[in-house]
């Protein structure tokens, strides 16, 4: 075997290292996902039905949170109040399992009038929890967000 001259040796160490940054020690995993969830609320004191919708954009994965739109369509003559929103998730591959998201929805007294679509009624954040066991089964779900009003 012959000798490796100092300029040998620098270009294998450098070699190294770029096989190490290009392709070592570092894994992750992305999962690209939009969501939806509708629900539907009645006013108890007879204010109207609305139909409520959630909204979410792409770029939910393990360990991130996306920000939540909570919408209220009304298609009656008569205006009506949201109040508090309930969210919960759920997932469609039984092995992505809904306790790995976290789910929030804020909202106040929100008036939302007859015949309207698309008023916002309130906000929240959706959380892909980071879990020690294995996550992939996620990727190839649909996450939706359920929401209604109490």
């Amino acid at each position: 075997m012959r000798k490796l001259t100092k300029k040998s040796k620098v270009i294998a160490v450098a070699a190294s290292v770029a096989l190490v940054a290009v392709g070592g020690g570092t894994a992750y995993a992305y999962w690209t996902t939009t969501g939806n969830g509708s629900g539907t609320a009645a006013n108890s004191a007879g204010g109207g039905t609305v139909t409520l919708h959630a909204s979410f954009d792409a770029g939910l994965a393990p360990g991130n949170s996306v920000p939540v739109t909570y919408t209220a369509d009304n298609s009656t003559n008569t205006g009506t109040v949201v109040g508090a929103l309930t969210a919960n998730v759920t997932t469609s591959v039984p092995e992505c399992l809904p306790e790995w998201f976290t789910v929030s929805a804020a909202t106040t007294n929100t008036p939302v009038a007859a015949n309207s679509t698309g008023t916002q009624v309130g906000s929240g954040t959706l959380e892909f929890l980071n879990s020690t066991a294995n996550q992939d089964a996620c990727k190839s779900a649909v996450v939706t967000v359920t929401v209604g009003s109490v």
